[in-house]
């Protein structure tokens, strides 16, 4: 992930007054592990992203450094594992590119982005990181969590 990544979840921890301990907290992690992922030494599960979104109440796309839109209007508090199936499909199909083509880019076996696009297994940080960076999709969007993408430029 990002420096800004680093200065984000520092900035957001510090304007309320927490230590890392107590975001571990609200976690349900251990101190050490919330500090290597305020550190950039690890990456966020999405989960635990989820999680920081709405006690902080921002977008995950802003905590990535995708955006700078903080909190998106009607944003959902969970993932949606449909949503996110279909959106990923979708994406796909709107690039033209094979479910085999798109694991190879994202280096992952062709059978785990097929449970990611039918919604049985939650996509990892990286991988979303990636698409919204390459194809300019909102992480929140591609969740599940917000029902427009604020990222993607409107076709003409």
């Amino acid at each position: 992930m990002k420096k800004l990544q680093m200065d984000i979840l520092r900035t957001m921890r510090e304007e309320k007054n927490l230590t890392q301990g107590q975001v571990a907290d609200i976690l349900g992690i251990d101190r050490s592990t919330y500090s290597s992922y305020e550190t950039v030494r690890d990456t966020i599960p999405i989960i635990h992203l989820n999680k920081l979104s709405v006690y902080f109440e921002v977008s995950i796309d802003y905590i990535l450094g995708h955006n700078k839109i903080k909190k998106y209007s009607n944003s959902k508090k969970d993932i949606d594992l449909t949503k996110m199936a279909e959106r990923l499909k979708t994406l796909r199909k709107e690039y033209k590119i094979t479910q085999i083509k798109m694991a190879k880019e994202l280096n992952i076996a062709r059978s785990t982005w097929t449970y990611y696009e039918s919604g049985k297994n939650l996509i990892g940080t990286l991988l979303l990181d990636h698409l919204a960076s390459k194809y300019h999709y909102s992480i929140d969007y591609l969740l599940g969590k917000i029902d427009e993408n604020y990222l993607k430029t409107p076709k003409k």
